[in-house]
Order: structure tokens, then sequence, then C-alpha cells
């Protein structure tokens, strides 16, 4: 995961060098700082997925071409990112008591979005469905198998899942307790 997210910044740069613009230019089309835009692309920092939405819009590129450029980590259909690698992130802006911690980097459309809270509750049934749409999956309490075409993935409090939601799909609690999610899809 660590070595895909570092990968971000490189993309960012290769963009932007490809295109002969310099970090102002993207900078000043984001509405960031020009040391935000070299923390990124030299993988010392993370950008969120606001910030990241519009650095791709300040690239002037169509943000699947920009993750085309991207290595897949597992060559799966979906990527997981555990609470364990959860981090702490530096912010531009400098305030006290305010942490901001790292859940997940990942950014497909800047055309729709959608965010939902969603419970499943144990024993819950539903048949594998499809979306028009990424899905972004944090897991808020409890655990959750989710069935993505042929592989399950059990998540846990602090946990991320995202992938493509046109690939079949279900999530299955087999636990007592009702599991809660935070859900966004990225409509394409």
């Amino acid at each position: 995961m660590e070595n895909y997210l570092i990968g971000i910044g490189k993309r960012i740069k290769e963009i932007r060098k490809e295109r002969k613009q310099t970090i102002n230019d993207i900078a000043t089309k984001a509405e960031v700082s020009n040391g935000l835009i070299s923390r990124i692309e030299n993988g010392r920092t993370i950008p969120s997925l606001p910030v990241l939405l519009h650095i791709i819009q300040a690239l002037d590129v169509e943000v699947t071409d920009f993750f085309k450029g991207m290595p897949n980590t597992n060559g799966g259909a979906f990527i997981v990112s555990r609470a364990s690698e959860n981090h702490i992130i530096e912010k531009e802006d400098e305030a006290i008591g305010f942490t901001y911690k790292y859940v997940f980097g990942k950014q497909l459309s800047s055309i729709g979005f959608e965010a939902v809270l969603l419970e499943v509750a144990p024993g819950s049934q539903r048949e594998k469905v499809v979306t028009d749409a990424y899905e972004y999956k944090y897991m808020l309490s409890g655990e959750c198998t989710y069935i993505i075409g042929d592989e399950e993935v059990l998540l846990y409090e602090g946990d991320a899942i995202f992938f493509d939601g046109r690939i079949p799909h279900v999530p299955v609690n087999r636990n007592n307790a009702v599991a809660k999610m935070l859900v966004m899809y990225f409509f394409i």
C-alpha cells in the first residue's frame, strides 16, 4: 500500500513534467501551497481525497488516465487499507488539538460522489449486486466480510477497502454485532 501511495506523488510529478508545468502552476490551480505539492511529489506526505481531486484537475488529465499509469499493488480487483497502516499526516495549516489520520488516498472520479453510512446486521442476506461506481468502504465498527467476485476479504474496525462496483459484490456479517461503515461512491 505504501509503495502505491508514494506512486501517486511520482505520477503527479511525471504528468506535471510531461506537460511542462511548474510546481507553482499546479499549486495555484489546485489552491494549495508549493510546499505541499513538493512534499507529495517526493513521497513525504499523502494528499487527502479533496486535495488529490484538485491536483488531478489542475494537471488537466482525466482521472482514469491518471490511475492507468499507477501500478496495481496486489494484482487483484480491490485495494485494502488496514487500520494498522494508518498514520498521522502533516497538514499545511498550523493547528493545536487537531490530528489528521490518513485513512485512504485513492480517487477515481470527480464527476459524481455519494457518501452513506451502512449498517449490516448479523444474519443479513442479499445477493451480490453491481453499481456504476467505484466504491470505498471504511469500517467504523464491527467486522464484515466483503465478497468481491470470487474473493473474500475480512474487514475489521478501522480497515478500508476500495473496488470497482461493477464487479458483483456483497457484504456479509458473520458476527453477533452490527457492522457499521462509511460508504463512498465515485461515479464514472
